[in-house]
């Protein structure tokens, strides 16, 4: 079982993927994927204060639960004009 976790915009550019696959664990909620994604990817710690996620294209907090066969999304903060 696994998670697809995508990356958007300046932090796909800072991990240098787009997309992933990552085993799931028991419990695992978007903290605890995004700190697993810490220790591989340590650059993605600097957007942690400012980043917006979303499960199955829902918007999540922290505390959501990700289960088995789910797209976490990683989104940061977008500027442009």
């Amino acid at each position: 079982m696994a998670i697809t976790v995508l990356f958007f915009a300046s932090l796909a550019d800072a991990v240098g993927i787009r997309e992933l696959s990552l085993s799931h664990v028991s419990g695992d909620t978007v903290a605890s994927v995004r700190n697993r994604l810490v220790e591989t990817y340590p650059q993605i710690a600097e957007f942690t204060p400012t980043l917006l996620y979303a499960v199955n294209e829902d918007y999540a907090d922290e505390d959501t639960p990700v289960p088995a066969d789910t797209t976490l999304a990683l989104i940061p903060p977008v500027s442009g004009g």
